[in-house]
């Protein structure tokens, strides 16, 4: 599991480690008996454990929370299209490869847009929406160059799935959620813009229960999404955010303000302005059932466990 030392590969070893899943963690900085060390660009030693493995997971990638400056967006883009490129040359030279290759993408990569939601085969992909945010446009851009990076890798023998993830609400301390929910508790949860926006999610067991979904299921290749298949209006889902934690009201934010809030947080309004309306029609006609489809349910139960952790 490549780059499966953040939150989301934690989450995937905690739920598949007790199924019998052994893993080894691909990481510039190894630290226990079960990682390795890699530099995510150029193939090295690190390139035998894919020998006779069952699965590939890579979720290698610089983070998205930060600044759009011009080196940050390069380093967004090489870390993840070097690193894919890297998984396919290991993969493609292994004797025995691995069954299957889910390789993380984002929802990000479709057009900002209300009019109705993004799927597999019908869906937009973004990048040339007219007065999109130049900074929009070059995230879409990373992330078409990343999912062509593993359609470009050869390797038949080895399954392809593109993950197609939403956000992933988990409770660990610097997650989304904890980030909207404290917002939240501190009064700075009103709708975001006017509130318009899609936001599309995932509760964290379903992101996890959908990845063993697709280890298991041998039918199942190309672009997956990774999300509810409800997704709401921003001001619709800061409004049962707030339910959640026991907050009856909060100063709405206007877009104005919310860029001087990005600038002083480092990050960018991309991340709660854009539009993301995104279904998982693949995910359903296949048979997976979510235990989390509403966010009303999901902002429940993430802000119980989120008030019984240590904070």
């Amino acid at each position: 599991m490549p780059g499966g030392s953040g939150h989301v590969g934690q989450a995937l070893r905690r739920h598949l480690e007790p199924l019998g899943w052994e893993f080894r963690i691909l990481t510039r900085a190894p630290r226990g008996a079960n990682e390795v060390a890699w530099d995510g660009r150029t193939l090295g030693g690190w390139a035998s454990e894919f020998e006779g493995a069952d699965a590939v997971i890579n979720l290698a990638g610089r983070t998205v929370n930060c600044r759009y400056t011009a080196e940050h967006l390069r380093q967004m883009k090489d870390s993840r299209v070097d690193s894919t490129r890297v998984v396919g040359e290991a993969i493609a030279a292994a004797k025995e490869p691995p069954k299957v290759w889910l390789q993380s993408s984002t929802a990000t990569i479709y057009a900002h847009r209300f009019d109705a939601p993004n799927d597999e085969a019908t869906g937009i992909l973004g990048g040339d929406e007219p007065g999109a945010p130049p900074k929009w446009v070059a995230s879409i851009g990373i992330a078409k160059a990343w999912e062509a990076e593993l359609n470009r890798a050869e390797t038949p023998q080895t399954r392809k799935v593109a993950m197609r993830s939403a956000m992933t609400m988990s409770v660990e301390q610097g997650s989304v959620f904890d980030v909207f929910a404290t917002l939240a508790r501190r009064g700075l949860g009103g709708r975001s813009g006017n509130g318009r926006q899609f936001v599309s999610w995932i509760h964290e067991v379903d992101f996890v229960r959908s990845v063993q979904f697709l280890l298991e299921r041998e039918d199942l290749a190309g672009p997956m999404n990774l999300c509810s298949p409800n997704p709401l209006p921003n001001v619709e889902f800061t409004r049962l955010l707030r339910e959640s934690v026991g907050v009856k009201f909060a100063f709405p934010a206007p877009a104005w303000i919310l860029e001087i809030g990005a600038l002083f947080m480092r990050t960018e309004t991309e991340l709660i302005l854009k539009s993301r309306r995104v279904v998982p029609t693949r995910l359903l006609e296949a048979g997976f059932e979510f235990e989390f489809p509403d966010w009303e349910s999901a902002s429940k139960d993430l802000a119980k466990r989120w008030f019984a952790s240590e904070r």
